[in-house]
């Protein structure tokens, strides 16, 4: 909750339009990194991984890089609000990879949980939202945002099981620093000339919004299934929801109550352990199907 709570607030920093998206990016992850690198180092919490680790560690960096880079891009080019219900799609790609790649598998808790968190978000923003959603760019980028998003979910939940969280995300940050300082070099963006303003929210995306929040999420990550971890960060857009109208005056209506129910309620659902039919039937019948069950295995 801590980390889902830090992320939350990124889109309506990003939306302030400060900076361009591409360099709230790279700040974000050059200045975690600055103040990160010195704490591990004098805590002497770096621990050297094998070789292989390291190169997936950098891929991890390089994925998280791309995702906050495509995402800032379609938040600056649609709204903030499709941005994040397209990214938001990341549960379906991690439900799908995990059931390929994962050992852990999918219960069947977390497709219904999935199939009614989604329909929550399709509430909040209202349904006359897809009908006027155009197929530009931003969706694009939306949409590939959330699949950079599932991809480093998957690999870093094989990582993190082996590396320890301040390891990880040392490596992790350096990949996302070099990654994202060629592609706005390349771009020509203004990495100096900003306003004090600027300067500060940048800062403070660096340390709420990456520190403590994946901090937190990575830690999550290690200690629950990705497929649990990566729907429960669908409250990031009730929180968003709700950070907005405090500081930009968005308003909020009972559509968007409403939908938040439903989406949490579907977030509930995949940590319910015992099936979900079970509660729909009779008592005798779910205890025969368990003994058969039993008898098979």
């Amino acid at each position: 909750m801590i980390g889902i709570a830090g992320i939350s607030i990124f889109p309506v920093l990003v939306k302030l339009g400060l900076t361009s998206g591409l360099i709230s990016a790279f700040y974000r992850m050059f200045f975690a990194l600055v103040i990160l690198l010195p704490i591990v180092i004098l805590r002497k919490q770096f621990k050297w991984p094998s070789l292989k680790l390291i190169l997936l560690s950098l891929l991890c960096g390089v994925l998280f890089g791309a995702d906050v880079a495509v995402w800032n891009i379609a938040i600056e080019e649609s709204s903030a609000t499709q941005a994040t219900l397209l990214t938001n799609l990341s549960p379906i790609w991690v439900g799908i990879g995990a059931f390929f790649f994962l050992v852990d598998k999918p219960k069947t808790n977390f497709w219904f949980g999935t199939v009614v968190a989604l329909l929550g978000m399709m509430i909040i923003v209202g349904f006359e939202f897809f009908m006027d959603m155009q197929f530009d760019r931003s969706f694009y980028f939306g949409i590939l945002s959330g699949i950079f998003y599932s991809w480093y979910f998957l690999i870093s939940k094989t990582i993190l099981t082996k590396v320890n969280v301040p390891t990880f995300m040392v490596i992790n940050l350096v990949a996302s620093v070099g990654f994202l300082g060629v592609i706005n070099y390349s771009a020509g963006e203004n990495f100096i000339n900003h306003s004090a303003t600027a300067w500060l929210v940048l800062v403070v995306q660096a340390v709420v919004c990456q520190l403590i929040a994946w901090f937190a999420l990575n830690y999550a990550i290690s200690h629950m299934r990705a497929t649990r971890v990566s729907l429960s960060l669908l409250c990031q857009g009730l929180l968003t929801t709700i950070l907005a109208w405090l500081i930009l005056a968005e308003p909020i209506t009972m559509q968007m109550v409403l939908g938040s129910l439903v989406l949490l309620s579907g977030i509930a659902m995949t940590f319910i352990a015992k099936p979900l039919w079970a509660y729909l039937l009779p008592k005798k019948i779910v205890m025969i199907s368990q003994k058969r069950k039993r008898k098979l295995t």
